[in-house]
């Protein structure tokens, strides 16, 4: 296979994985990941991206810890913006499009709160992968550092595609920053920017077959002098 077909390979076969095997991946190849990612480019080379790889009973001792408050109905917020604050289209159908696939896949009725908060909840186990990946960002930093920081993100998922595992990125955990710093160690400086769940898809979990739609090319690109 040439390098351009391994490629193509590794960014076509990428999806969002929800449930993960009890599999373990070791920390050299988290290790090994995270080098090829950090060649991802930089304004000036800033590197913005920190990383706290999470296995273990670090990984449940964290996921326990949030979920204590999620449970309790204890929402924290995210210090910085991700969604818009009001959905419009062709946004708003995409969204309800992905959250209605996946419900009908894990079998939640249309208007369950109780399975809906259940499944939300996974999102704080890492959706059982053995992998958790806490990201965070110095607070100093501007705004178009979150440009590195997804390309960093990128890096991150063709890395771990290429060597047979899937991920799921999770902004889920900025919204309990406060406990996520707390339970880490980290300081008050830092933006906890989202998680990223690392291990292997199980091939056998319905919500792991949901597929979204793209854009065609034609749509959101204009061609000038071609």
């Amino acid at each position: 296979m040439t390098s351009i077909a391994t490629v193509d390979e590794a960014i076509r076969s990428r999806h969002t994985i929800r449930r993960f095997l009890p599999k373990a991946v070791d920390k050299a190849t988290v290790a090994e990941i995270l080098e090829l990612a950090s060649r991802s480019p930089s304004g000036t080379n800033v590197q913005p991206w920190r990383i706290y790889a999470l296995a273990g009973e670090e990984r449940v001792a964290l996921s326990d810890a949030i979920l204590s408050e999620y449970n309790q109905g204890r929402k924290e917020g995210r210090a910085y913006d991700y969604y818009p604050p009001e959905w419009v289209e062709p946004w708003l159908s995409r969204r309800r499009k992905v959250g209605l696939g996946l419900y009908e896949l894990v079998g939640i009725p249309k208007g369950d709160k109780e399975k809906m908060h259940e499944q939300t909840g996974r999102n704080y186990r890492f959706f059982d992968a053995p992998v958790g990946l806490i990201m965070t960002m110095d607070k100093r930093l501007g705004r178009g550092m979150f440009l590195d920081y997804g390309i960093f993100i990128g890096h991150v998922i063709l890395a771990a595609r290429a060597r047979g595992l899937d991920t799921c990125v999770q902004n889920a955990f900025a919204d309990y920053h406060e406990t996520v710093r707390r339970h880490l160690g980290i300081d008050d400086g830092e933006l906890v920017v989202g998680g990223i769940a690392l291990g292997y898809a199980d091939p056998n979990a319905p919500e792991n077959t949901l597929k979204t739609e793209r854009e065609p090319v034609e749509g959101f690109t204009t061609f000038r002098g071609f």
